[in-house]
């Protein structure tokens, strides 16, 4: 199973990136063995598959008893507090206190607009401080076309490298910002469907500097570990 391939532990893991995050923490979410919450320290859209604990402020007496309560009838649950535009930011409860409630906190860090890839912000990506694992997600979709068309945030990509939003994106390209910016201890490239996006995610990996890097796809649910530069 791919929690196990990525060595998901009890505690909290951080997904941040591009390119599948709410994908990739739906289908841990459903694998993992134990309860699981899931939930944001930035914005989401709700989960549907997940029973939902929802809160319209930001200091409610009774999240944590709610929450608790829905555990105890529900494996996975998604909780959050709800926005005007129907999406969720963090719940009033603290990421430690989440951790004592269920075995397996999931969160989603960071945001990209639906786009494969993205640059940082300074701000970003949001990593609850006792997360025990950050996964990075990149999708190799956004290889072979335009920075302009396929990254969050191009202004910052094309600083960081000194390219135009017209550069295409080789998957040597979106390495070195990987390997720039660094932001993770696990890198996930998604979306190599085809056997030659198969081979340029794994030039994409070898770019990175990620020493932990996986390349596959989650639609396919087909990945290989790619380690310093070899296939395991």
């Amino acid at each position: 199973m791919l929690y196990s391939q990525l060595g998901i532990q009890k505690g909290i893991t951080a997904v941040i990136g591009s390119g599948g995050k709410t994908t990739l923490l739906s289908v841990l979410a459903q694998e993992l063995p134990g309860t699981v919450l899931l939930c944001t320290s930035t914005h989401i859209r709700p989960f549907a598959e997940a029973a939902q604990v929802l809160f319209e402020g930001d200091a409610e007496a009774d999240a944590v008893a709610r929450i608790l309560e829905a555990l105890a009838g529900n494996r996975i649950v998604c909780t959050g507090t709800k926005t005007t535009d129907g999406k969720l930011t963090a719940p009033p409860v603290s990421f430690e206190e989440l951790e004592r409630m269920a075995a397996y906190v999931l969160v989603e860090a960071d945001g990209a607009r639906g786009l494969p890839l993205k640059a940082h912000a300074s701000y970003e990506p949001v990593i609850p401080e006792n997360a025990a694992r950050v996964i990075c997600v990149a999708g190799a979709a956004g290889f072979g076309r335009p920075v302009k068309e396929v990254v969050h945030r191009p202004e910052i990509f094309c600083g960081l490298l000194n390219i135009t939003p017209d550069t295409i994106v080789t998957p040597q390209l979106a390495g070195a910002l990987l390997r720039a910016e660094h932001p993770g201890d696990t890198l996930l490239i998604n979306q190599a469907e085809t056997e030659a996006l198969r081979r340029q995610a794994l030039e994409c990996a070898d770019a990175s500097g990620y020493t932990n890097c996986f390349t596959g796809s989650l639609k396919n649910m087909q990945f290989e570990r790619r380690e310093h530069g070899k296939n395991n």
